[in-house]
């Protein structure tokens, strides 16, 4: 036990080595989510107060991040704006990779009329409209909402994870380990939660984290739109829609609410490529580990 114990730092320094831009993408959302759970104490101030005597202050003490055009604090935004985002991306996804895994394993494990009705007319379907486009549609039509919101990008994204998925399945259901559970009486149910499933998890993850990054940016840009939530909620987003006016006298404005999104698109990025070299087999065998 002590000497399993012992071996673990050793363990993590050479994943970190061998993975550093997933580590440095695990560091940036730890910190982002650090930003997010305590906000209120981080934030210092109400991210919806208004000072109009303190317009348009540039960064400072008082103000780390400056305030905008209504004086509210910059940086209590920014902060703020971490738990939108970061719930936005989590809900998407899991709604996402939800609908895909259904559906792409029924396509992938029964094919036929299932396969052609969800592969081929629902998937297609989905595909002829750019997914922006589709969420814009969506939200413009129901009224935007963080629900809303979340459901709108789920609807753009889940023909992604159930194509996936079903590759994935029509490649695993044809082993030798899965045919001999099918000889010895399991039912499909089983097959897929118990022989199945198991198998298809690692490109999921990988999936799943390069979605993140991409709900977070589709949901900025509907911020930016006037199509996310809605004011006084601070979002990322949002604040860059209304930095708009003043980008050449007060550049700050822009320059922190876009760093934020860039952060964190680039970690989900980093740790997306990270976590996929590091559940490759192949990766391993190559590295000694």
């Amino acid at each position: 036990m002590d000497a399993k114990t012992s071996s673990m730092p050793s363990s993590l320094l050479r994943i970190v080595r061998q993975h550093p831009m997933a580590a440095c993408g695990a560091v940036i959302l730890v910190l982002l989510l650090t930003a997010a759970l305590f906000a209120p104490w981080l934030a210092r101030t109400n991210p919806a107060e208004l000072n109009l005597n303190a317009r348009l202050l540039t960064p400072s003490a008082g103000h780390w991040f400056g305030t905008d055009e209504l004086g509210r604090d910059v940086f209590a935004r920014t902060v703020y704006g971490a738990r939108i985002s970061l719930t936005v991306a989590v809900a998407v996804v899991t709604l996402s990779l939800a609908v895909g895994l259904i559906l792409g394993s029924i396509a992938g494990f029964y094919g036929g009329v299932a396969d052609t009705l969800i592969n081929i007319y629902l998937s297609n379907a989905f595909l002829a409209l750019p997914g922006i486009l589709l969420a814009v549609a969506f939200v413009a039509f129901l009224g935007p909402s963080l629900p809303n919101l979340i459901v709108a990008l789920a609807l753009a994204g889940w023909v992604n994870y159930a194509r996936l998925v079903r590759a994935q399945v029509l490649t695993v259901k044809g082993r030798e380990f899965v045919q001999a559970a099918r000889s010895l009486g399991a039912g499909n149910m089983r097959l897929m939660l118990r022989h199945i499933l198991p198998n298809i998890v690692q490109p999921l993850i990988v999936q799943a984290a390069a979605g993140m990054a991409a709900a977070v940016l589709a949901e900025a840009t509907l911020s930016f739109l006037g199509l996310g939530v809605q004011p006084p909620t601070p979002t990322w987003g949002a604040m860059l829609n209304d930095a708009r006016s003043h980008l050449f006298e007060s550049p700050y404005l822009v320059f922190f609410p876009s760093v934020a999104v860039a952060l964190c698109v680039l970690a989900f990025n980093f740790l997306g490529d990270g976590l996929r070299d590091f559940l490759d087999p192949r990766m391993h065998s190559r590295e000694g580990i």
